[in-house]
């Protein structure tokens, strides 16, 4: 199977398991955190992921999907970006798609879509942010087998890859 970047809201995909960029308390939050919850339910999921919280980042849960069309949910808690920290942020930033890549694994999903982890109230630069996802994606992809999207929903995909 291959990676496909795709310029959509994760949640419109036909898809078995969307990644929330959660927090560590795997509360409600802005963004696309604040869309999953409202649209799965705010209550079932609120109470499915007090019993896994705090995660650390870089960790990934999983959680039904509730009211979504999609049956799961991955949780996944990425860095909150810090130049000085650089290295460790990335490290972080790839951990917590890897993670969440295995976990789909375990659960025997076979197709999942991701959101651009950490690029937005994080701070993590948009470009680094799409290549280490891509890159830990595709690595992924060289030894098991999944249908796997990225999404750059509201992001300028051209500015990422080329810019």
């Amino acid at each position: 199977m291959t990676l496909q970047v795709v310029d959509m809201d994760i949640l419109k995909l036909k898809v078995d398991a969307v990644v929330n960029a959660a927090n560590v308390d795997l509360i409600e939050g802005g963004g696309i955190c604040g869309q999953i919850f409202e649209k799965a339910g705010r209550e079932n999921l609120k109470k499915a992921c007090q019993k896994l919280s705090p995660i650390k980042p870089g960790e990934a849960v999983i959680t039904d999907g509730f009211d979504l069309y999609q049956k799961h949910i991955i949780h996944a808690v990425g860095p909150i970006y810090n130049k000085m920290y650089k290295e460790a942020c990335e490290k972080i930033l790839s951990d917590a798609y890897r993670n969440s890549l295995k976990l789909a694994k375990k659960n025997e999903i076979k197709s999942i879509a991701f959101p651009l982890i950490s690029a937005g109230i994080y701070g993590f630069p948009e470009k680094d942010a799409f290549f280490i996802a891509k890159r830990t994606i595709e690595k992924f992809l060289n030894d098991n087998e999944m249908e796997v999207y990225l999404s750059t929903f509201g992001k300028d995909i051209l500015s990422l890859i080329m810019g």
